[in-house]
């Protein structure tokens, strides 16, 4: 079973933020994949079980802050019995310009706090990773939790769609499949 994890900050107040493109492209797999996540208290999470594509999948929102994201993402690895090579993980980036997405099959956090949460917490970097790019701005803070402007809007939801996409190709054909397609 792969277990899709989204990065991002729960309540209302961060819900159309930069810093949840994780959490957005984990809902669009939801839809189409005709689930709906519930709200998982004992793991800290929303979450569902279900097909993508044929295959077992669990599609999670981690409900702790994106730097606390690894207790949550670990506590369920364990409940499942699966290890950091299920993961598939999707998160913002600002070191990548607006509208681009790129996928490793592992690595080190590249300064993002929430994949240095699940490096800690699962002591391995060996899962692949889906990154979707906000650019940057002078207040880094300010700019992650701030919300997208009229014009970058459109192009965001084109990254978010290919980012879901790509872990579509992730899940049937394998990280070099989709990094070939999408990088």
């Amino acid at each position: 079973m792969f277990v899709i994890v989204g990065l991002g900050n729960p309540g209302k107040r961060y819900a159309a933020t930069r810093h949840n493109l994780g959490y957005r492209a984990i809902d669009m797999l939801a839809a189409r994949s005709g689930v709906r996540l519930k709200r998982k208290f004992r793991l800290r999470s929303d979450a569902v079980r279900g097909k993508l594509l044929g295959r077992d999948v669990l599609l999670l929102k981690p409900r702790t802050f994106m730097n606390l994201s690894g207790r949550a993402v670990a506590l369920v690895l364990r409940y499942y019995r699966s290890s950091p090579t299920d993961l598939i993980v999707l998160t913002d980036d600002a070191n990548l310009p607006v509208g681009r997405i790129r996928i490793r099959p592992g690595g080190g956090p590249g300064g993002h706090r929430g994949l240095q949460s699940l490096i800690d917490e699962l002591r391995s970097d060996d899962f692949p990773r889906v990154r979707i790019g906000i650019g940057a701005g002078a207040d880094m803070v300010a700019h992650v939790l701030g919300e997208f402007g009229a014009t970058e809007r459109e192009e965001i939801d084109r990254s978010v769609e290919r980012a879901v996409a790509s872990v579509e190709t992730i899940v049937t054909d394998g990280v070099e499949m989709a990094m070939d397609r999408y990088n």
